[in-house]
């Protein structure tokens, strides 16, 4: 790639939706996590031994590698650190704003307490905005794999603290549990005033999409890769104002695509839906949000204007103010037209 693109693409201001506190983990971090923790055999782990961990068969096998990482964090206050150096990481990639996704069912099943990691998670935030002025809010991944009423019980910790708690998902195994089995879930949820979201058409075909926007009413979805099979659905999620959280490396990791020039976020652009692009677990999968622009510009050929495009959709999609939303445009323009002079 041009020198200047790549200097360009470095210096475009990002917005970040999907990615997974979990999934960020540097490798050094893993390592102190391992050496803290009563794991059999942590003492044999290394950097090499990391980068063989993150590489995958496919995605149930990347589902296995993310449950080990978890079972790593043994105290609530290790979230801390992790989630400063997550948020340290997305600085350097000149991202402005984070929402972040905590899978908390996968941590309090394993004895952790839900209040003491959201406010060590929420310590990290904010010595991150301190040092690096990068804002950060929170998704509550309730984990489909559990079932709706561990996820309903889940609520019911976050009525109990939810400071930049801004939005439910539901990640894991697609395939463990339709949509519509938490109906009632995301009623309930929408009630609190939390915004809905879903991760849904990653390893599913088109069903479990139309299942989550139709059945829980989100407003965003996660990955949505299996709407490409599904042209009325594509003009639904465009009638609906839906965006799509794509994670096109991750994909190519999971072998959920099998080429990166076959992944549909080209089509979702073309077709004017409001697209984000994320790295969804930025150190399982090797890469970055300016990685990620980069895939698209070489492989896909958005140009820095539709790069920039993609920025503006994080804002418009995020679940930031009205006024907040528009204060944080007027930064973008403004940072890109000194980029285009």
């Amino acid at each position: 790639m041009d020198r200047n693109i790549r200097s360009l693409i470095a210096k475009l201001p990002k917005v970040e939706q999907h990615v997974h506190i979990v999934g960020s983990i540097r490798p050094s971090t893993l390592l102190w996590l391992l050496s803290e923790s009563d794991i059999e055999q942590s003492d044999l782990w290394n950097l090499e031994k990391v980068q063989e961990l993150f590489q995958y068969r496919d995605f149930s096998h990347f589902i296995e590698c993310y449950s080990f990482v978890t079972r790593s964090i043994r105290n609530e206050g290790q979230f801390e650190r992790i989630v400063y150096e997550m948020l340290e990481d997305e600085a350097r990639q000149n991202v402005r704003y984070v929402e972040a996704s905590f899978s908390a069912p996968d941590h309090t099943r394993l004895g952790l307490d839900y209040s003491k990691a959201l406010k060590a998670i929420n310590r990290g935030i904010e010595k991150a905005h301190l040092d690096f002025g990068v804002e950060c809010n929170l998704k509550i991944d309730l984990v489909r794999d559990y079932g709706p009423e561990a996820a309903l019980k889940q609520l019911e910790l976050i009525s109990t603290y939810r400071e930049r708690v801004v939005a439910i998902d539901i990640g894991g195994r697609e395939y463990s549990a339709p949509a519509k089995s938490f109906e009632e879930v995301y009623r309930k949820a929408r009630e609190m005033g939390l915004h809905p979201t879903a991760h849904a058409g990653e390893a599913c075909g088109p069903r479990s999409i139309w299942e989550a926007v139709d059945v829980l009413g989100v407003e965003r979805i996660g990955h949505g890769v299996s709407a490409r099979e599904d042209m009325a659905l594509l003009e639904h999620l465009k009638r609906r104002k839906i965006s799509i959280e794509t994670c096109p490396v991750s994909n190519l990791k999971t072998k959920v695509v099998n080429d990166i020039r076959e992944h549909p976020v080209r089509l979702f652009f073309d077709k004017c839906l409001n697209v984000t692009v994320n790295s969804d677990d930025p150190t399982m999968f090797e890469t970055n949000m300016n990685n990620e622009y980069s895939v698209l510009h070489n492989e896909l050929g958005f140009t820095l204007l539709d790069l920039f495009h993609l920025s503006l959709n994080g804002i418009d999609s995020s679940f930031l103010s009205n006024e907040r939303k528009e204060r944080l445009g007027e930064k973008f323009h403004n940072d890109f037209e000194r980029l285009a002079d």
